[in-house]
């Protein structure tokens, strides 16, 4: 027993050293070359030892076998040797594909394969034709920081969206180092992975080598941003202060801004957006947009899933949901009805507009789902409960097989994520960058009657989502590989941002 014991350990350093031998090429791909390199959907960018040999065993979702870093390490050598164009490379699924091309009596060497199908990018030399896209963040509260973290943790070569200014009201005489302070530490998502430097004078943040000009004003529509060497902008208004056409076009009244994306539900006839369901809808000619709610965008993949194969009659959703910033931490008054009653000590029976919204991203459910949502005295992450009238009948095995399979090899893996362990909580689930993870010991299935269980990070997941979004407006996209219909469930696109969250509880529960 104690030869086996020291044989597996010797084995698992064995990993050990080949994962980190892995780092400086992942590194050096990505920052000499504008590669992200990813294994099925989880990117490797800036990630440990530990990471990057989890999410060689998460490969064991897709193909039902750990992924072996014998077999990756020489592919990732490989690629830093063809000295590449920029791309977004799934070494997953690139691995698979050869194998399964050997396997069909492909006689082609590992090299000779893998040139053949990056060869639109073999030689280019970190060559990247996309254009970049400035960004200025208008609000700078929980979820602005958070989709700064991601800017800038995706800041690469400096293509793509470019994170150039924050707008806010100034609070303090200490106000730049007051808001360097809450990007660098939060009590919900821990600390800043990097480091940060605030420049009094100049009035700038500088993450990551990121500088970003910090500028105050209280008027959207003032604002000359091409004084700041900034140039059609996306705009993130991340307020929810202005909803509508009228109030975000004032945005657009401001020299050097080019388009408007708001991080909150929109009104009137504005596109509300949920990404893996109608992004496909944002147009060129589109210059304020929304990112609809973290609930909508929660809840919108799952029912669509369960509508294009069981067909929804009716249903009612119940969020569980966080406290949010306004509520009181005590009792006082409110506006809102309810919402005065102290945040830290009471459940909070509230209103949502989610079930409604759902209709804008996803048409076929209109007036069929209703929905309330209850606020809780936790920081983050929710529950929203899916009540569900089905057309046809169906098991608890059934859906949730279907809906693992939706999480692993669907054009919406980005947005659903699947669950089984009986030990998880919502802590868990911090830090997850999908909208809606489904916890499959929860389903109640009857025959048509249905109900779904779905986490989701309402502050993080829902950043992630409106992250897409920008990159959707932008056209900041990478060409991927491999080719969508090479292997089995392949996206089309691989997404930088999609890091171990709530999947890496599911791979080693």
């Amino acid at each position: 027993m104690q030869h086996d014991g020291t044989e597996n350990h010797d084995t698992w350093l064995e990993r050990e050293a080949l994962a980190e031998a892995m780092i400086p090429l992942i590194g050096q791909l990505y920052r000499r070359n504008n590669v992200v390199t990813s294994i099925h959907g989880r990117s490797l960018i800036n990630k440990s030892t530990m990471n990057i040999l989890k999410a060689h065993r998460f490969a064991r979702r897709i193909t039902t076998e750990e992924l072996r870093l014998e077999d990756t390490a020489p592919l990732l050598r490989l690629l830093a040797d063809l000295d590449l164009g920029a791309a977004a490379i799934d070494l997953g699924r690139l691995r698979l594909a050869y194998d399964r091309s050997a396997a069909g009596g492909d006689s082609r060497s590992l090299e000779q394969f893998v040139r053949t199908e990056l060869a639109g990018i073999v030689g280019q030399g970190g060559r990247d034709e996309r254009t970049s896209t400035d960004v200025v963040l208008y609000g700078f509260g929980r979820i602005g920081r958070l989709v700064a973290r991601l800017l800038i943790e995706k800041a690469g070569g400096g293509h793509g969206l470019r994170l150039r200014a924050v707008v806010v009201r100034r609070g303090s005489d200490n106000d730049l180092a007051k808001r360097a302070s809450l990007l660098r530490r939060d009590s919900v998502h821990g600390s800043f992975e990097g480091t940060i430097q605030v420049d009094e004078t100049a009035n700038t943040i500088t993450a990551n080598g990121i500088r970003i000009q910090v500028i105050y004003s209280d008027d959207p529509a003032s604002i000359d941003y091409t004084a700041y060497g900034i140039s059609d902008a996306l705009v993130v208004d991340n307020t929810g202060r202005w909803r509508d056409v009228d109030g975000l076009s004032q945005h657009l009244r401001s020299t050097g801004v080019a388009k408007v994306l708001l991080t909150a539900p929109g009104k009137g006839d504005l596109k509300n957006i949920v990404h893996g369901i109608n992004h496909a809808a944002i147009g060129k000619e589109d210059r304020i947009i929304t990112a609809a709610s973290c609930t909508t965008n929660a809840i919108t993949p799952v029912l669509k899933a369960i509508n294009d194969r069981f067909g929804v009659v009716h249903g009612h959703v119940e969020t569980v949901h966080s406290f949010t910033n306004d509520q009181n931490l005590i009792d006082n008054f409110h506006r809102g009805d309810r919402r005065g009653r102290s945040a830290a000590l009471n459940m909070v029976l509230t209103e949502t507009g989610a079930a409604t919204a759902v209709a804008k991203a996803l048409p076929e459910l209109a007036g069929k789902l209703t929905g309330s949502s209850i606020r809780v005295p936790t920081p983050d992450v929710s529950i929203a409960i899916l009540n569900l009238t089905l057309e046809h009948a169906t098991t608890k095995e059934e859906v949730n097989t279907y809906l693992r399979e939706m999480s692993l090899h669907s054009d919406m893996r980005k947005q659903v994520d699947y669950i089984d362990s009986p030990e998880v909580v919502s802590t868990d689930f911090v830090g997850s960058r999908r909208a809606g993870i489904v916890d499959g010991l929860a389903t109640i299935a009857d025959g048509t009657y249905l109900v779904l269980y779905v986490w989701y990070d309402n502050e993080f997941g829902y950043s992630c989502q409106v992250v897409r979004v920008m990159e959707e407006m932008a056209a900041v996209h990478p060409p991927s590989y491999p080719a969508a219909d090479m292997v089995p469930g392949a996206d089309t696109g691989d997404d930088a941002s999609d890091l171990p969250g709530a999947a890496a509880v599911t791979a080693d529960a």
